[in-house]
């Protein structure tokens, strides 16, 4: 299955915003003593959420990006491809000095889709940084209700046939809310370093509570 991400309607909430500043700053921080210049493929990204991080036209910095559908650019740094999250056989081994994906590996499939995201993430980066909500955090970040993920696929359709939740737009049919409820899987953190086993692990946190998860090497 193709990589999917719900839309990015996240970004109107301010915490989540905020959420998400912090986590880039910890990237940052991550990227200050790795030499320019400096490749990085963004798997299921987009040239916006990189302006909202104020980080464009940075010196010595190009960023690809790879998603179902081309992604409109207008920086010089910035690339567009169409690809696979689980088959990035377009690139070699450590093409990139750098892999980012941001709320995607959820997205891809099952187990074994997911998995096989994370075995080409790790081939085509000499480094990666990796983030996906937390399957135990009580409000499922997409629908934003609570423990919508915990519940059986048929109920999570009703609901979505029938309400707008979150993000999503109520689905007139339950065929199509079925489809769209199930095109997620998220992680718990055994799979996420099951996945990635020789990694380093940074969780997020809400109220004492772990919301996401951040794989990185």
């Amino acid at each position: 299955m193709l990589f999917k991400k719900i839309a990015d309607n996240s970004e109107d909430n301010s915490y989540a915003t905020t959420m998400r500043r912090k986590r880039f700053g910890f990237f940052m921080s991550l990227l200050a003593g790795v030499p320019r210049p400096l490749s990085i493929l963004d798997v299921g990204g987009t040239q916006g959420f990189w302006e909202r991080m104020d980080f464009t036209d940075e010196p010595g910095i190009s960023i690809t990006l790879i998603n179902l559908k081309p992604q409109p650019v207008r920086y010089a740094g910035f690339t567009s491809i169409i690809g696979d999250a689980t088959d990035l056989s377009v690139f070699s081994d450590d093409a990139f000095d750098v892999v980012f994906s941001n709320s995607v590996i959820e997205h891809v499939g099952g187990i074994n889709e997911q998995s096989r995201m994370a075995q080409e993430v790790i081939r085509v980066g000499r480094r990666y940084f990796v983030q996906t909500p937390n399957y135990y955090f009580p409000i499922e970040p997409h629908y934003l209700f609570p423990g919508f993920q915990w519940l059986p696929l048929e109920v999570r359709a009703w609901l979505l046939n029938h309400f707008n939740l979150g993000w999503s737009r109520r689905k007139p049919t339950i065929a199509e809310a079925r489809e769209s409820v199930g095109s997620g899987r998220l992680l718990r953190r055994l799979y996420l370093l099951t996945f990635f086993p020789h990694t380093n692990l940074y969780e997020e946190k809400l109220a004492g509570l772990t919301k996401s998860f951040v794989v990185y090497d």
